[in-house]
């Protein structure tokens, strides 16, 4: 499959987890991608690597510059990048409150605005948005992070709706619980690592991880030109999480 011969891509985030499979997915069926991250250290020689962090409004702006300058356009955006939060809602002080939304939300608006201009000159243009499963259930002991989650949500569908006549698709993946870097992290802190991961396996319908391939492929949908009408999508890659009830 090559639907993205000659488009151009950024993923944030796209180092490592989700990022780098979905970077590597786009470039398999023929973009041209740059990869944001706050470290590039051994990111493939495939991909345009660009140090940036989204919670800074000057590094955004550099970074999509020199991808446009780079390629001479801009066609899709991932906004990937993201960072987790456990507790209750009592759990996590101002500081932390602010910081993961800032990364989680407020980055992806300072990445999307800057953008937009290139996005508009672009006859297949589309941003997909990675949300998670946590933005429309509850689940014990993620408070922050759903929180930032439920915003993305909310935000995918506004900016659907405002730059549907743009020609710019906006949509959203919503994964469960992926084996990620972030979650074997969580995992091995444990005090059972053993018995924390079956946990979470179990959490899921089909007994297992959602893994990061997996995302990237409902990702890559989201952007393809193939899929052309669909925006305003969030769409679940959960093993079952959200819907199914199997007791």
């Amino acid at each position: 499959m090559n639907e993205f011969s000659g488009l151009v891509a950024v993923v944030t985030g796209g180092a490592n987890g989700i990022g780098a499979a979905t970077a590597a997915l786009l470039f398999e069926r023929g973009a041209r991608v740059a990869v944001l991250d706050r470290s590039i250290d051994g990111v493939s020689d495939d991909f345009f690597p660009v140090l940036c962090d989204v919670t800074s409004t000057v590094e955004v702006d550099a970074a999509i510059a020199a991808v446009v300058e780079h390629f001479g356009g801009l066609d899709i955006v991932i906004n990937n990048a993201g960072i987790g939060a456990a507790g209750d809602v009592s759990a996590n002080d101002d500081d932390e409150w602010h910081r993961v939304l800032d990364v989680n939300i407020v980055g992806l608006a300072r990445v999307s605005r800057a953008a937009l201009p290139h996005l508009r000159k672009s006859a297949r243009a589309a941003i997909v948005n990675t949300c998670s499963v946590v933005a429309l259930l509850g689940v014990p002991n993620r408070a922050l992070y759903s929180a930032s989650k439920g915003a993305v949500a909310a935000v995918t569908l506004a900016m659907a709706a405002d730059h549907v006549k743009d020609g710019i698709r906006v949509n959203a993946v919503t994964p469960g619980t992926a084996d990620t870097p972030w979650v074997s992290r969580i995992v091995d802190s444990a005090e059972d690592p053993a018995a924390a991961a079956a946990a979470l396996n179990a959490r899921q319908p089909m007994g297992r991880l959602v893994t990061a391939g997996e995302v990237a492929i409902a990702i890559a949908y989201l952007a393809s030109p193939l899929g052309s009408s669909t925006t305003g999508t969030l769409l679940s890659v959960d093993g079952g999480m959200n819907r199914l009830r199997l007791g």
